[in-house]
């Protein structure tokens, strides 16, 4: 019988055979986490042709643009993006400056 080593109160013990094999979860970024480590600040959602306007002009105004799908878990209302018509033509814009 393996002994179970004391744990730190309010842990239970680990099986036997598990002992020191106690894992951190480790948190997944976002795409969006992803992009504001990377520099990116997201703007809006929006569709053409409001998209290629605000692109072209914030590039006009000296910053990067990336253009990602819309993700719906950070959107405050998605009850329209439910449509899988309608998703495909929305996007939201990043921007960051230039480097």
């Amino acid at each position: 019988m393996a002994c179970l080593s004391p744990s730190p109160e309010g842990e239970r013990p680990l099986p036997a055979g598990r002992q020191g094999k106690r894992v951190n979860k480790v948190h997944k970024l976002t795409r969006e986490e992803e992009l504001k480590k990377e520099g990116w600040e997201k703007r809006f959602t929006i569709d053409e042709p409001r998209l290629s306007e605000m692109a072209d002009q914030y590039r006009e105004l000296g910053f990067e643009v990336l253009l990602e799908p819309v993700d719906t878990s950070s959107e405050e209302c998605i009850t329209c993006l439910k449509d899988p018509a309608i998703h495909d033509r929305y996007k939201t814009i990043y921007t960051r400056p230039k480097k």
